[in-house]
């Protein structure tokens, strides 16, 4: 399952590289759907489901249609905790917690800030001009998600140094 699809080019990037792995694109509005449908067929990624609206501060998962019947064995959040408001990472734990296996994982994907070590320029720049966008919006401490995770049972098992000052966390349940 992939949280805040956009345009769909991480679901067609990972489905033609996993093509044993079915792929639940969602996003909080319909616009990039026809996106995500054109680089399903670039990809030739016939494991990637259409796209479902999904909000992750909505009490039900979809938005719309009925809920989701079967739970997941990852979710997938690239870009979306620091373009959106505070309250959507608590959602995307709850959200998690509810529709993950029991051994399922969430991964996220982002710039995060982080005590102790020093936050990159374009980072800074970045979070600043996110927050002039929007004063809900702007990077997260790390320490913070991991605490949201922690409330609904999960662990930060791993953390990813990635390129751009990006970093790649991946959460479990508690044995």
């Amino acid at each position: 399952m992939e949280i805040a699809s956009g345009s769909g080019q991480h679901a067609a990037h990972f489905a033609a590289h996993l093509p044993g792995w079915t792929w639940q694109p969602s996003d909080a509005t319909a616009e990039s759907f026809a996106s995500v449908a054109a680089w399903r067929a670039l990809a030739g990624a016939g494991q990637v489901r259409d796209p479902v609206l999904l909000d992750v501060l909505a009490p039900v998962w979809p938005t719309q249609g009925p809920p989701f019947a079967e739970p997941f064995d990852a979710l997938y959040c690239a870009n979306m905790l620091h373009i959106s408001p505070g309250a959507t990472c608590a959602a995307l734990m709850r959200g998690a917690a509810k529709h993950l296996t029991p051994k399922g994982l969430l991964i996220t994907y982002g710039p995060y800030l982080e005590r102790d070590v020093p936050t990159s320029p374009g980072n800074l720049a970045f979070d600043e001009s996110l927050r002039l966008r929007n004063p809900d919006w702007g990077l997260r401490a790390l320490e913070d998600v991991a605490s949201q995770a922690l409330l609904v049972g999960f662990l930060l098992h791993k953390r990813l140094q990635m390129p751009a000052n990006n970093l790649l966390l991946v959460f479990g349940r508690k044995a």
